[in-house]
């Protein structure tokens, strides 16, 4: 389990450092590409249904996705009822990103010309086939103890993880295919989603640091002062010094009762 988990933070990391120009290199072909195709003017429906396509992919692929992974990873940590609780939001986070994203494909379908001659299209094509392929091996998870259970879990975290990476970087080349296609300025917006990934990243690595943090003694900023032996027995002398006269004051009370 813990080289699985490992090797998700190491392929965050990679993803960090290679996103950029990968997602650099894909939108110089895209620009490349598009130039052999008239862009004819956009109706305010047409505009509408690209705006509407956006948001649901966003919010499929760019936030609720990587959230139930984020659940589903806090769910070892846990136990009893909260795990349940964490393992079910996973379900439901996964449930609704698969629905948004067949809804953005339906509409895709339906309003858009598919000539899959630009790698938004292309990667975006392979994705939704990908996600359903997922749901249906989530709802085939074997019982534990069962021999290919493990086999499960590796295929299901692979497949998982690798199209949580790829529906981020192909939320960035739909930014630069809206702004190629409206002609507006997505800086801001890629701005804002970089910072959204980057925390949800960083919590997703932090759940194996706070673990070890606690082990440390540092829990939320507060350092536990290690008790060294001088200080433990200087601590003792006081109790000593504290009990004696108790003890003192009995034993004088006994005489003057028996005086």
């Amino acid at each position: 389990m813990r080289i699985f988990h490992s090797a998700a933070s190491l392929s965050i990391i990679s993803y960090c450092a290679v996103s950029i120009p990968f997602v650099a290199c894909l939108s110089y072909q895209d620009h490349v590409e598009d130039r052999k195709f008239n862009h004819k003017q956009l109706s305010p429906k047409m505009v509408s249904d690209i705006n509407l396509h956006g948001v649901l992919l966003w919010a499929s692929m760019g936030f609720l996705m990587p959230l139930g992974v984020i659940a589903v990873r806090m769910s070892h940590r846990e136990e009893g009822g909260r795990r349940k609780a964490l393992i079910y939001l996973h379900f439901v986070l996964q449930i609704l990103s698969v629905l948004l994203a067949t809804t953005g494909a339906i509409l895709s379908i339906k309003s858009f010309e598919n000539s899959f001659y630009n790698n938004h299209q292309r990667i975006g094509l392979g994705l939704y086939g990908a996600i359903w392929v997922q749901a249906v091996a989530g709802f085939l998870r074997p019982h534990r103890g069962n021999k290919r259970r493990s086999t499960w879990y590796f295929v299901h975290w692979i497949l998982g993880t690798v199209i949580s990476l790829v529906g981020i970087i192909n939320i960035y080349t739909g930014f630069s295919a809206y702004r190629r296609k409206m002609s507006r300025s997505t800086r801001l917006l890629a701005i804002l989603f970089t910072a959204q990934v980057s925390f949800m990243a960083f919590v997703y690595l932090f759940q194996d640091r706070w673990e070890h943090m606690q082990q440390q003694g540092v829990i939320l900023g507060n350092i536990e002062a290690p008790i060294t032996p001088t200080a433990s027995n200087q601590q003792n002398d006081q109790n000593q010094k504290v009990l004696v006269p108790e003890r003192c004051g009995k034993r004088n009370s006994l005489r003057n009762l028996f005086d």
